[in-house]
């Protein structure tokens, strides 16, 4: 945060597995498990270094301390979380451990599905809804044997990619509080920056998961289309829509991705995949892999800045793969397509005010 806040190299610290060195009493010290990847952390509580407890008040201090002014929570679920901590910590003393995941504590953006704590994307008109059922992809992450920790604030309806417009108010950028954290996922990239929570779910239709990690300096993931559901989510655009996590580090995204894949019978995109460990391709060799750039259209009216730091990747990738091919896709406009569905929710809502205000 600017001049009080978070700094921009403790945030590519933490990002690495580091400790996050901060500003103005904003830094942790070495054993505060809120420094800790997922990776990290899971392997000291199946070994029983670190309790689900601890690291569970961890994070329920630092948001206590430091959501005010970045206002990434929209709903805090405190006692919930402090309560599953604990059981999860009693099942592994009683010799059930449930995976990488069991005890992590993690938040959720604000338009997936949560039964019996508020689900608002964002909206006033949604302020009070309250879902009873958990998203697939809640139930899933609860399996694994996270605790949640609340949910996120975002841009309205995921309709967005700055996160101010919010009916709970703006998101503010850890690296400067004056900034955008991006959007539509912002709270979540946001959290997860200023380590308000280990790991978090977004989700992408455009660019929704990928831009506010990389405007706040985290990793983020945007898996096949279908391979996780997204059922149970408030939409913007069925055949766009993605769910994904967002972590400090791509071994992280791993590890949650591979809790939240799975076919669903009930959601009309998902598809039929074999069970994969994404964890296991961290630190695989990648000399056989082929890279395809495609220069048309993402290369074209580029900002030169940007071009020169993808060109700098696109040096590395040439050096570390068999090799790299140019390629141009063909020019489709989604646009059309992502409105219509978009038009197609809301339309009842739309409705149900014209008729009141026609009443009046």
């Amino acid at each position: 945060m600017s001049r009080e806040g978070i700094t921009r190299r403790s945030v590519i610290t933490g990002a690495l597995g580091g400790a996050l060195a901060a500003r103005a009493g904003l830094g942790a010290e070495a054993s505060d498990p809120t420094t800790l990847t997922i990776d990290e952390a899971g392997r000291r509580i199946r070994s029983k270094q670190l309790s689900s407890l601890d690291i569970t008040r961890a994070y329920l201090t630092r948001i206590e301390r430091l959501n005010p002014r970045l206002n990434a929570f929209i709903t805090v679920t405190s006692d919930q979380a402090l309560s599953r901590a604990r059981e999860l910590d009693a099942e592994l003393a009683s010799g059930r451990y449930r995976g990488p995941l069991h005890g992590i504590a993690i938040a959720l953006k604000d338009n997936i599905d949560t039964a019996g704590v508020r689900t608002t994307a964002a909206s006033a008109l949604f302020a009070d809804r309250t879902p009873q059922q958990d998203a697939p992809v809640v139930l899933k992450l609860r399996e694994a044997g996270v605790v949640f920790l609340g949910k996120l604030n975002m841009h309205e309806f995921a309709y967005g990619g700055t996160s101010a417009v919010s009916h709970f108010g703006p998101v503010r950028n850890p690296w400067n509080l004056e900034y955008s954290p991006g959007g539509s996922s912002g709270g979540s990239a946001a959290a997860v920056a200023a380590r308000l929570c280990a790991g978090a779910l977004g989700t992408d239709t455009a660019a929704s998961v990928r831009m506010p990690a990389a405007f706040c300096g985290v990793a983020g993931m945007k898996g096949t289309h279908g391979v996780a559901s997204i059922r149970g989510i408030i939409p913007l655009s069925e055949m766009h829509d993605h769910v994904g996590p967002l972590c400090r580090s791509v071994a992280d995204c791993a590890i949650m991705l591979s809790a939240l894949a799975g076919f669903d019978p009930l959601d009309p995109v998902s598809i039929t995949a074999e069970p994969v460990n994404y964890r296991d391709a961290i630190g695989r060799a990648t000399s056989r892999l082929k890279i395809g750039i495609p220069r048309e259209p993402f290369f074209v009216d580029l900002d030169p800045d940007i071009q020169m730091a993808a060109e700098q990747a696109i040096t590395v990738l040439r050096k570390i793969t068999s090799g790299v091919t140019e390629m141009k896709l063909p020019a489709v406009d989604t646009v059309p397509s992502l409105l219509a569905e978009a038009y197609a929710f809301h339309a009842p809502f739309r409705r149900t005010k014209d008729e009141n205000s026609q009443n009046r």
